[in-house]
């Protein structure tokens, strides 16, 4: 099973954020918003899921901060859109 690791301002697969084989990126936005801006999934890594997991993580990381979702990320807008559990979170 690959880990899922948060970075700075991101969740990622590999080394690092740099060397990622899959990265999920947001900014802070004040204190209760933050703003999801891009998604990356490797090929070697497409078709399993892993944008899923990853938005997962960070849905799971929102909700304990308690903080709400602007997703400017065209993959993350739609994930959000189209899944009863996340609407909650979206600003």
């Amino acid at each position: 099973m690959l880990e899922i690791k948060k970075g700075t301002k991101s969740f990622y697969i590999g080394d690092s954020e740099e060397n990622s084989l899959a990265i999920m990126t947001y900014v802070l936005s004040g204190e209760d918003l933050i703003i999801v801006d891009h998604t990356y999934v490797s090929d070697e890594l497409k078709g399993q899921g892993i944008g899923k997991l990853l938005l997962k993580e960070l849905v799971d990381w929102v909700r304990e901060e308690n903080k709400k979702i602007i997703p400017q990320c065209s993959y993350v807008r739609a994930q959000m859109e189209n899944n009863n559990e996340y609407h909650d979170l979206i600003y």
